[in-house]
């Protein structure tokens, strides 16, 4: 068996696939997740696994794992990792393991779960999971697998309270991900879309392009179809199918917290609470539309779990972070479901007589670095960050330190913190000009040189 410690993340457990994991690795992981089921008094899990090449493999060792623990696995198969948050819930189970490694290149994979049904394990949640694997600390049963379809019922979940009042046209791209499985049948109980798909084929090799829809080089494809097709608008699915990326209709990509500036201004007559939450590296465009609209700004700590997490204990009525995790709570249970958030944008746009690009227009314009990353030793990451907060206290600067130090300025921001999911410090610079930026950016760049 493999067993690396550094697999053992902050809010998953992630490796290379026959380097740094294999299908023993996931046996053990099955033994510890299913012991900390039944310590907890819970007999029972949804199992999923997304469409990577290792995925298969690599269910069938975690499922042994589990049933010789004890546990009832409700299996749901092949599945975006939105499908296995609402099977959680609609099976009644509120505990959940999801083989994918979302995003990462093809030779990764990994596992997701949750031991609530309402945001996915992190921190010493995860490590207590590698502590039981090194000692062997196992509870013993006899288990059983159910497999269940639950395919009709979450398609009937996205598509029902979309109102759409004229027809759009949107060239979605799957990226030969996991919502290859699922786009075309969601799209297809739409007769106000004409869709058009991009790569909606399920191939783990991803030959088109990396399904990362974050990163604007990977919709490069997705543009160039939106321009052909004259389409409204371009959606992007990465590769588990729980985030999203946008382009307008003249091609132009919308980062996500622009995205959620343009979905607030929609939503702000139509719900009661007028709060949002936001991760550290969003824009100050998004600050400054909740300002204008008297909306309360939460600003929140990077991280899926911990986003996912903070928006359930909120209750707010969209929120989301700059990786494209998006959560809408207003018709919606919460899940960062990348098909569903594109469906609400693509209502926006059907209840509208502009084209996605005027609302772009309206808003704050800012330039803005993307993230940049610098590989550190683990062990060193934490004591740089500390030495970049004293060098902010000592200039006076006004900053936080809910992730990192964000140092904010009235026309921009510098970021620098401590990845939680690799050895990298990682940064994000802002400034309402390019000359600002560039001396933000090279200032907090030569601090950081020192102690590398």
């Amino acid at each position: 068996m493999i067993l690396l410690k550094n697999i053992f993340r902050e809010y998953d457990i992630r490796g290379i696939y026959g380097k740094e994991m294999d299908d023993e690795t996931a046996y053990h992981i099955g033994r510890a997740f299913g012991t900390k089921l039944i310590r907890q008094n819970l007999h029972e899990t949804v199992l999923a696994y997304d469409n990577r090449l290792s995925s298969d493999n690599l269910q069938k060792s975690l499922v042994k794992g589990l049933i010789d623990t004890g546990i009832i696995v409700k299996r749901i198969g092949l599945a975006t990792t939105p499908m296995c948050y609402y099977a959680a819930n609609f099976l009644g189970t509120n505990t959940s393991m999801m083989i994918t490694a979302s995003h990462n290149p093809k030779e990764y994979n990994g596992f997701k779960f949750s031991y609530n049904g309402i945001h996915n394990a992190y921190g010493e949640s995860v490590k207590e999971i590698y502590d039981l694997i090194d000692k062997q600390d196992y509870e013993n049963g006899h288990g059983k697998v159910e497999d269940i379809d639950i395919r009709e019922d979450y398609i009937n979940l996205v598509i029902n309270k979309l109102y759409f009042h004229k027809r759009i046209k949107v060239v979605y791209d799957c990226g030969n991900g996991t919502t290859s499985v699922i786009a075309r049948d969601i799209f297809n109980r739409l007769p106000m879309i004409d869709s058009i798909p991009l790569f909606d084929i399920s191939d783990g090799n991803f030959p088109n392009h990396h399904p990362d829809p974050c990163v604007e080089e990977n919709l490069t494809l997705l543009k160039q179809k939106v321009l052909e097709e004259k389409a409204d608008v371009g959606i992007g699915y990465d590769g588990d199918g729980d985030r999203v990326g946008f382009v307008d209709e003249k091609g132009n990509f919308i980062e996500i917290d622009k995205f959620l500036a343009i979905m607030w201004d929609y939503l702000y007559d139509k719900v009661d609470k007028k709060e949002c939450l936001y991760d550290v590296k969003c824009s100050k465009t998004l600050e400054d539309e909740l300002d204008k609209l008297g909306v309360k700004k939460i600003e929140y700590r990077t991280g899926n779990s911990y986003t996912r997490m903070a928006s359930s204990k909120g209750d707010y009525p969209l929120s989301g972070e700059l990786s494209g995790h998006v959560y809408f709570r207003d018709k919606w249970p919460g899940y960062d479901d990348g098909i569903y958030v594109g469906m609400r944008l693509i209502e926006l746009l059907s209840n509208s007589d502009k084209p996605l690009s005027s609302y772009l227009e309206n808003l704050e314009k800012y330039y803005s670095t993307p993230e940049i990353k610098i590989k550190v030793d683990d062990d060193k990451k934490f004591f740089i960050i500390d030495k970049m907060k004293d060098y902010c206290e000592n200039k006076d600067y006004h900053f936080i330190t809910i992730d990192g130090v964000k140092v904010k300025y009235d026309d921009g921001f510098a970021l620098v913190r401590a990845s939680n999911t690799g050895p990298n410090i990682t940064m994000r610079f802002e400034a309402k000009t390019k000359e600002r930026l560039d001396v933000i950016k090279d200032e907090f760049e030569n601090e950081l040189k020192k102690y590398l």
